[in-house]
């Protein structure tokens, strides 16, 4: 059966010597991998590979058959030009760190539209965006809608906000009541655009605690959620 959708690279790894297995999050179909043979062993393969890069966003034509754990591609071409998102080496960072999150959490054989649009038009911002410091930190607060434990806002004028839970409260609770620079910085992301992120400062630090709370978040929320690998790469060098 041939299938025409558009997908979202999640993650690539070598198979054998000139295969490649390619994971993408596809708009019609959820997440579905699939193999690329002997892409590897030519200049015409290797122009191919090219389209595979993290994150990026395509449209295939796939010759699907069902109970099959690696899919084939009949057709490839992009769906969503980047200008910036690979060859800025911190945006380039941001992309490596996602495309981690993304490809640990995201794990249903289903079609979810919603969930695919905010993935293809956030990132399609990001590329098209000069200031993006905060970029990460909104973009993995808003996916949690999708995942199904955002932040219960109806008592957000409370002093702490239990990360268990998911809510906010009026005193501590346990150890994963937080409260401090944390507490205000969610708030204030939680009534957040993306156009207007611009307008949240903070420092280095306080970002990268924050970030580190919402894989805490993640952590306790989604069972099988392991902290990213490229977590310290990334913090180096977004830093």
């Amino acid at each position: 059966m041939l299938i025409t959708t558009k997908a979202i690279v999640l993650s690539k790894i070598k198979y054998k010597d000139y295969d490649l297995i390619v994971k993408c999050y596809t708009e019609q179909l959820g997440v579905v991998s699939f193999i690329l043979k002997g892409v590897l062993k030519s200049k015409k393969g290797s122009s191919k590979v090219a389209y595979f890069q993290l994150l990026s966003q395509l449209q295939l034509i796939i010759q699907y058959k069902e109970n099959r754990s690696l899919q084939s591609i009949k057709e490839t071409k992009l769906s969503g030009v980047y200008t910036s998102l690979h060859s800025n080496i911190i945006k380039g960072s941001i992309v490596m760190f996602l495309a981690e999150v993304l490809s640990n959490v995201l794990k249903e054989e289903e079609q979810n539209e919603t969930l695919f649009s905010y993935i293809e038009t956030t990132l399609l911002w990001l590329d098209a965006h000069s200031s993006y410091s905060n970029f990460h930190l909104l973009f993995l607060l808003n996916l949690t809608k999708y995942l199904g434990f955002y932040p219960d806002p109806t008592q957000i004028e409370q002093p702490f906000f239990n990360l268990y839970e998911g809510k906010f409260e009026i005193k501590k609770t346990d150890k994963y009541s937080v409260s401090g620079d944390n507490l205000m910085l969610l708030k204030q992301l939680l009534g957040t655009t993306f156009d207007a992120l611009s307008l949240v400062k903070i420092s280095s630090k306080q970002r990268q605690s924050f970030l580190n709370m919402i894989l805490v978040y993640f952590e306790l929320h989604l069972g099988s959620f392991k902290r990213p690998k490229s977590l310290q790469i990334f913090n180096q060098v977004f830093n």
